[in-house]
């Protein structure tokens, strides 16, 4: 071997203990360096790879190959070796991704289509790992480029997959520090945290559902101003009875997986906040049901046991809920890269911009093209998935 020479060794087979420790034993030699390595296991099958470096040209090195060949017969392992030309030496890489996929049931179809946007823009798949627990529902690709890829450009390509297989989601995020540092999740209440439009379910109570409905709509996808569309919807509620707000309350289903998510995140010290053009008379409920941290609504003004038709205060709307993010991330001291926010109607759009992760759950178009992620799923839970929190992890955890 010529001095300074790296090479790398692949270890393949059945995983049993001590292969690790047995072969790295051989490798504490002078003269020979550990440059990198890194392990896997999948189904109780090893696949272990070293690069070494021979620090200076001797008969030795070959002993040490030679040495490792016949550790690795008998343990019952397959070892193989390369030497690396000086363009395989260590590379500096640019910009990593962590690209997470979901699907009730992922095939190699959706990875091979994955697969070929990345290498179509030089983008090298470094590891894969599964997420999810049983069945094979979620993956998580970490990826690296030396080329500069626009994050943009790169999501818009993996959407357009996306769109070609039913059931599929697909998120692309930077990996670094902060994706794996995030200490706050902010979220929309209505069609987000829970199923149903809390205010279309008092119009119905109030007999004018779908008088509120269409207005509803029209603010959502982003066809009209948010601060008018809830005056003109508050003022169709006047006369309601208090009666029939808690009746409303009583009966309001939270999103499959919503209690799954906000007890993980606690857990692990994240901040749980609930910005919401909705009404404080059902957020103060969740904030006590679930145990939030921070609920920030819009008030109703009620007299005499009956909505007035107005609200009380300063409006909650696209751009107060931005604000507020950035209030609370403020007050937690930590930056927006280590915020989360969850929501699906136009008027969450600035606020999933300011955050670290903007995801649309669910969500209109106009959201889904405006956020980092977009999740078409049923389970609030799978947002977890984007965190890189593996339902192992949660098993461990006990969550």
């Amino acid at each position: 071997m010529k001095p300074n020479q790296n090479v790398i060794i692949t270890v393949t087979g059945k995983d049993v203990p001590g292969i690790t420790s047995s072969l790295t034993n051989i490798l504490n030699r002078d003269g020979v360096k550990l440059i990198d390595m890194q392990q896997a296991v999948t189904l109780g099958i090893l696949s272990l790879s070293f690069v070494i470096q021979f620090v200076s040209s001797s008969e030795s090195d070959a002993q040490v190959l030679k040495d490792l060949l016949f550790k690795a017969k008998e343990l019952g392992v397959n070892l193989d070796f390369q030497v690396l030309e000086a363009s395989h030496q260590e590379e500096v890489v640019s910009q990593h991704y962590a690209i997470t996929l979901l699907s009730h049931d992922l095939q190699a179809r959706h990875v091979a289509a994955i697969s070929a946007v990345l290498a179509k823009r030089k983008v090298n798949i470094d590891t894969i790992r599964r997420l999810s627990g049983k069945g094979f529902s979620s993956l998580e690709l970490i990826a690296s480029t030396k080329d500069q890829v626009n994050l943009e450009d790169l999501k818009d390509d993996l959407l357009k997959v996306a769109t070609r297989f039913p059931f599929l989601d697909i998120a692309v995020q930077r990996e670094n520090l902060f994706r794996r540092s995030k200490r706050l999740i902010v979220m929309d209440m209505d069609s987000t945290l829970i199923q149903v439009e809390v205010i279309d379910e008092l119009a119905k109570k109030a007999g004018v559902g779908e008088q509120v409905q269409k207005i509803t709509e029209a603010a959502m996808n982003g066809e009209m101003d948010f601060d008018e569309s809830i005056k003109k919807r508050v003022e169709l509620l006047k006369g309601l009875t208090e009666l029939k707000m808690k009746e409303v309350a009583e009966n309001i289903p939270l999103t499959l997986g919503a209690e799954k998510l906000i007890s993980t995140l606690k857990k692990l010290g994240y901040g749980i906040a609930l910005i919401s053009g909705g009404f404080s008379y059902f957020g103060e409920k969740l904030k006590e049901q679930l145990g939030l941290d921070y609920v920030f609504t819009n008030v109703l003004e009620v007299k005499e046991g009956c909505l007035t038709g107005r609200l009380v205060g300063e409006i909650i709307n696209a751009e107060r809920k931005a604000q507020l993010l950035c209030d609370i991330a403020n007050k937690l001291g930590i930056g927006l890269e280590s915020v989360v926010a969850i929501g699906d109607g136009a008027n969450d759009i600035p606020m999933l911009k300011k955050a670290g992760l903007g995801i649309a759950f669910n969500g209109k178009l106009k959201t889904r093209e405006a956020a980092a992620a977009a999740l078409n799923q049923k389970a609030l839970s799978s947002i977890l998935y984007l965190l890189g929190i593996t339902d192992k992890d949660m098993q461990e955890f006990g969550f």
